[in-house]
């Protein structure tokens, strides 16, 4: 069985999982006590490099990284992320850790709060602000989500590294075509059922973005409220919800190798934010959305009450892909089989906030 690197991001920080000949080993957690939000696995050289984004509640936030799988961490002695003074900002909270293509083999991006995007050119040592995003001409109609106002996901193309996509909570999603020079707002078809204008410009609180596998101008969106695809790289949005016991939920994650395969995680909302009809059970597509299948073997079958947030469900790049997920209940699962049969390998760890896999070496 091919061996995979479990990177998972808690409250109280980072734990390390390794799959060996079939056998899970986890260990940490490392950045004790620091709040964990974002990884990025950079496999683009020999030894993958582990990007973490740390939130100590008494040193402020820092991005640290590992060239030999978390053996041991750098942390640049300036701060790899600082907003320019001219922008009146500091930085709360590194959302998003996302290395881009083999065409860009050592940009790096990193979402922030408030919402923000940075470029680093050198696989994350130093990151600078994104102008024409933070100067957005909508930027002041921006308004924070429930977890604050933050670029939370960056998609990228490999065919063309100047074309960028996020999304931001609670702005919608943004795309540029042009390395960032310039940005337009894509939220054709996205919902906002709590403003007064239900379908508009921006202003949509997107959960997650995930780019299909086969057909890279096909993306997944989870909203608030509503499961949508896109066939045109985000260009407008259809509604794909229906068979799903709820529309709501915060994660989306596409298979690795298999086209038209997307997973998400249903959750009863407004009121409880808890898994619909209160039953831990992944989701998955096989036809881009025109139909839903539950996946629950190996998962709790009792009342469950663990919600995954956006960045706390992934696949690896294994074949068959393995899945994997985390709660705030502290518990974390693991597919080895595209989904079909789970695997409990942790609980009562602190609440999980990101979920990151890859196959190593």
């Amino acid at each position: 069985m091919t061996d995979v690197l479990l990177a998972v991001g808690t409250r109280k920080g980072l734990f390390i999982g390794r799959r060996r000949a079939g056998r899970w080993e986890l260990g940490g957690p490392h950045f004790n006590a620091q709040a964990v939000y974002s990884i990025g696995i950079d496999t683009r050289r020999p030894v993958p490099r582990l990007l973490v984004g740390g939130d100590s509640s008494h040193w402020g936030p820092s991005v640290f990284h590992s060239d030999d799988l978390g053996a041991s961490w750098s942390e640049p002695a300036k701060p790899a992320i600082k907003f320019p003074k001219d922008t009146g900002a500091s930085l709360e909270r590194v959302w998003q850790l996302h290395p881009a293509g083999p065409t860009a083999p050592d940009v790096v991006y990193a979402g922030t709060e408030p919402a923000a995007l940075f470029r680093s050119d050198d696989a994350g040592e130093t990151f600078e602000l994104v102008r024409p995003l933070w100067e957005h001409p909508t930027r002041s109609k921006w308004v924070p989500g429930g977890g604050g106002e933050a670029v939370h996901t960056v998609v990228t193309d490999r065919r063309a590294p100047e074309a960028v996509t996020v999304a931001v909570s609670a702005a919608g999603v943004f795309r540029s075509r042009d390395g960032g020079v310039t940005w337009k707002a894509s939220n054709q078809g996205v919902s906002a059922v709590f403003l007064p204008d239900p379908y508009p410009e921006f202003g949509q609180c997107v959960h997650k973005i995930a780019q299909d596998a086969g057909d890279l101008d096909r993306l997944y969106l989870q909203n608030h409220w509503g499961v949508y695809r896109s066939d045109d790289a985000g260009a407008k949005w259809t509604d794909i919800g229906d068979g799903l016991p709820s529309d709501f939920g915060f994660t989306v994650t596409a298979h690795p190798h298999r086209p038209d395969v997307a997973y998400v995680f249903p959750i009863t909302a407004d009121e409880d934010r808890v898994p619909a009809g209160r039953r831990c059970r992944v989701y998955r597509t096989a036809d881009a959305g025109r139909s839903w299948e539950p996946l629950s073997a190996g998962l709790p079958e009792d009342d469950h009450y663990g919600t995954v947030l956006r960045d706390a469900m992934c696949t690896d790049g294994a074949d068959p892909a393995g899945v994997y997920f985390g709660n705030r209940n502290g518990e974390l699962f693991a597919s080895a089989d595209d989904g079909d049969s789970w695997q409990q390998l942790a609980s009562h760890l602190p609440d999980v906030l990101c979920v990151r896999a890859a196959v190593v070496g």
